[in-house]
């Protein structure tokens, strides 16, 4: 059985950037932590919320990096000096990524009772009529 591409589709030109934006994200790895929601909160705009309880303002890092949002979180160990009986609560490093179409912008990001809220806009898309001249050969 032959791999299908979108190249396979004579009528689809210049989808290949979509095609390596698909298998990019398949490989940004499925793990369960910090669990988040992405909602839509109009037209043009998302909101993906993080439940990052134990983490600091600067334990959080938010960037672009080549059209991905890349969200890390680094806790600092602050046992030195202290005698756990149980230790359930581990301080845990984490990244996650969310692929970005051309013309998302992130906007603000809000900590809020535990919870990294990070606001996404898409721009609206212009209709674009354009007349092609023949020329005489």
């Amino acid at each position: 059985m032959s791999k299908l591409t979108l190249g396979s589709y004579p009528h689809m030109l210049g989808f290949e950037q979509l095609e390596r934006l698909l298998e990019r994200s398949a490989k940004s790895g499925n793990e369960g932590y910090p669990p988040y929601n992405i909602e839509q909160t109009s037209d043009y705009s998302y909101r993906i919320t993080l439940a990052v309880a134990g983490f600091a303002e600067e334990d959080l890092a938010i960037t672009v990096e080549d059209r991905q949002l890349v969200i890390r979180g680094r806790q600092r160990d602050d046992a030195d000096g202290r005698v756990f009986l149980h230790r359930g609560i581990a301080a845990r490093q984490f990244q996650r990524m969310f692929v970005l179409a051309d013309g998302v912008e992130v906007g603000e990001a809000v900590m809020e009772n535990g919870l990294l809220h990070v606001d996404l806009t898409r721009s609206r898309p212009e209709t674009v009529v354009q007349t092609i001249n023949i020329k005489k050969g």
